[in-house]
């Protein structure tokens, strides 16, 4: 089985391909730390450091990366799917992001 997709977080809803990914092809998900999670066939081509949909989603999901909210789906995606500009929208540029308070240097 290849090992081609890292997730930084274990529940992440997308991981990041380690290499040029071929739609139709199994491969493994792995945690930074080496611990296998899931196998995932994948729906679309993804390039090497690109974005995996690790389980299908619907329009306007939060999308976890990192733990963390980095956007949210602008359609529904596959599981599998490559996940990109295409399909995933920045919350902060759409107006959803909490403001955050930037701090001058006070020398």
């Amino acid at each position: 089985m290849k090992k081609g997709i890292l997730l930084h977080e274990a529940d992440d809803d997308v991981g990041v391909a380690t290499m040029d990914l071929a739609a139709g092809e199994v491969v493994q998900a792995l945690t930074l730390e080496g611990e296998p999670v899931t196998e995932i066939e994948l729906a679309d081509d993804v390039p090497l450091a690109h974005k995996v949909a690790m389980r299908p989603m619907d329009a306007n999901k939060d999308v976890l990366e990192y733990g963390r909210v980095i956007g949210s789906s602008s359609v529904a995606i596959a599981g599998g799917a490559h996940v990109h500009t295409h399909n995933l929208q920045s919350n902060r540029w759409a107006g959803r992001s909490q403001i955050v308070e930037h701090h001058k240097d006070q020398s």
